[in-house]
């Protein structure tokens, strides 16, 4: 007996079959999102969801580059801190389910959670006449790998002295620059195409439907 299925890629090779697995994933999710009526925002945040736990898992192989923390941020832009709050949790949790599960997970939860509530907060200068402003989401997105990674690493001060935890975040700042050029690189080639799926599905706030409503009955 031997089994046919046991074909060593290599990490570059297993990479490019994560690579490829997630780009099925997202254009069977884009294909399914087609086909929603306008407005299914927690059915669009579900489909995101998956979207964000397949590409952090999947592309684990590159140190601290996902999509993750991009996607958040535009959640907390076109959805507002709850539902970018819901959305980051899940995500930490669906996704560390998988990678593995402990007090890690809590403040990674709270550091996506943060990223989605500046995305609310900053929304009017992110999000400008119907356009995102990329070079400027660039930016945030950049500074938000920073802010998330160290968030995540108040984690280590459970099992490290105070005096030492400076150098433990110093010794992580390469994977910070690379958090940061990852989320950079997501903003270029996703954030446009997301960004019009969130706003196909973003719920009409109600005032806007009560005006409508009074309109109509004039």
């Amino acid at each position: 007996m031997f089994d046919a299925h046991a074909v060593a890629l290599g990490p570059h090779g297993m990479l490019a079959v994560n690579v490829a697995m997630l780009s099925i994933i997202g254009w069977a999710l884009w294909r399914a999102e087609q086909k929603l009526s306008f407005g299914s925002d927690w059915i669009a945040l579900s489909m995101l969801g998956v979207f964000a736990i397949a590409g952090r898992v999947l592309l684990d192989p590159i140190p601290n580059v996902q999509p993750v923390t991009v996607i958040v941020l535009l959640a907390g832009i076109h959805f507002g801190a709850t539902r970018s709050i819901a959305l980051a949790t899940a995500v930490a949790l669906g996704s560390n389910l998988i990678m593995g599960h402990g007090l890690w997970s809590f403040y990674q939860a709270i550091g996506w959670s943060a990223v989605g509530i500046a995305g609310a907060l900053l929304a009017d200068r992110l999000y400008v006449d119907g356009r995102l402003a990329l070079p400027a989401l660039a930016g945030v997105a950049a500074i938000s790998a920073f802010a998330f990674d160290w968030i995540v690493s108040l984690s280590a001060l459970h099992s490290l002295s105070a005096d030492v935890f400076l150098v433990y975040l110093m010794a992580g700042i390469p994977y910070d620059l690379l958090h940061a050029v990852g989320n950079v690189a997501f903003v270029a080639w996703l954030a446009n195409s997301l960004s019009d799926i969130m706003t196909r599905h973003v719920a009409i706030p109600t005032a806007m439907v009560v005006n409508d409503v009074a309109t109509n009955r004039v």
